[in-house]
């Protein structure tokens, strides 16, 4: 009894295809839970898909997948003075994004990110002369800008990278490789255009892994189902039935990320009017879960437990048996599957 992922491996792989031949120099991107594949699979599916690099989130996380993927590894969390040590070998990359980081890696291969309008990380065009000097004692394997994904007005990420690109060769540092991020493939090969003797390489994660939803597949499996009259008491907080219906234990709680939810951007009156609704629903303990019966969503009947969630079924629904699966909506980054079915 599991919450699983099914996917539809020759579409998935055939959509990995298609964004490899969009974006030439592809470096994909394996980090956090990895998309909801885990990153030791995603390892395999780069090595498959003959991948010569693959950006990892931490150090530790190459460490854990230096063994699963035999070629170069760039970490893309900026090294830091003082961090802990993580063993690893030469062909491991390390992002920096401070003069300090640089000359903390002496002899060590790096990836120097630039300030963006992200403020996140990156050395900033103030840097640039002290950096000249940095650069020396270590191999540059290229600079790296990490781009908004939103674009609002007045927000040009392919501006902003050829501005980048400029302020580099002005300073006379050795830009022969950019890695950029969140850019259409139609600004990427602008940039190659404008730019012939830089190679530019998108890193590429979600828009890779989970481009394509109707290859994958999320549903947990139905553990028990129980009949409940209008007044009995059920879950962690003895709750009464609101009505007859239906209890259903469902595999997928808090330890596979289910319930749990990211702050969200809202803009517009339709986003907040739902989100209010929403609010106004879980005052009646009526929050809906993301698991589906026969096309409907069904509400949680409790917040849900460390493996499993217990679900609310009105009476005149026909419930399922158990064994049977529910359909869920989940957001693969948040969620460990307990396994992964591949479909051919």
């Amino acid at each position: 009894m599991a919450l699983s992922l099914y996917v539809d491996t020759p579409r998935w792989r055939a959509h990995q295809r298609s964004v490899v031949d969009a974006f030439p120099g592809l470096v994909p991107v394996a980090k956090g839970n990895g998309y909801g594949f885990r990153n030791v699979r995603l390892a395999e599916e780069a090595a498959r898909m003959g991948a010569d690099v693959l950006a990892v989130g931490t150090a530790y996380e190459a460490s854990e997948l230096k063994d699963w993927f035999g070629k170069d590894l760039i970490v893309l969390t900026p090294y830091r003075i003082r961090e802990d040590t993580v063993p690893l070998p030469q062909r491991v990359i390390r992002t920096v994004g401070t003069i300090e980081g640089v000359r903390g890696l002496v002899g060590g291969r790096v990836i120097i990110e630039c300030m963006t309008s992200m403020r996140r990380h990156g050395v900033t065009p103030e840097d640039l002369p002290k950096l000249r000097a940095a650069v020396d004692d270590v191999r540059v394997e290229g600079f790296a800008v990490h781009l908004p994904m939103d674009r609002p007005e007045g927000v040009d990420p392919l501006a902003e990278t050829a501005q980048w690109v400029d302020r580099l060769r002005a300073a006379g540092l050795p830009l022969r490789r950019m890695f950029v991020s969140h850019l259409r493939k139609e600004e990427v090969a602008e940039l190659a255009r404008r730019y012939p003797d830089v190679h530019f390489r998108p890193r590429i994660g979600t828009q890779l892994w989970l481009g394509d939803h109707g290859a994958m597949d999320s549903r947990g499996t139905v553990m028990d189902v129980h009949p409940l009259v209008k007044g009995d008491r059920f879950g962690y907080r003895q709750h009464r039935a609101a009505g007859d219906g239906h209890l259903l234990v469902v595999a997928g709680g808090t330890a596979h990320g289910v319930g749990l939810e990211a702050p969200k951007n809202l803009s517009g009156l339709t986003p907040r009017a739902k989100s209010l609704a929403r609010a106004g629903l879980a005052t009646l303990n009526r929050t809906a879960s993301p698991f589906s019966w026969n096309g409907t969503k069904v509400a949680f009947a409790e917040p849900p437990h460390m493996q499993v969630s217990l679900l609310w079924l009105p009476g005149e629904v026909q419930p399922p048996q158990v064994g049977d699966e529910l359909k869920a909506t989940l957001r693969h980054t948040t969620t460990l599957f307990d396994r992964i079915v591949d479909q051919a």
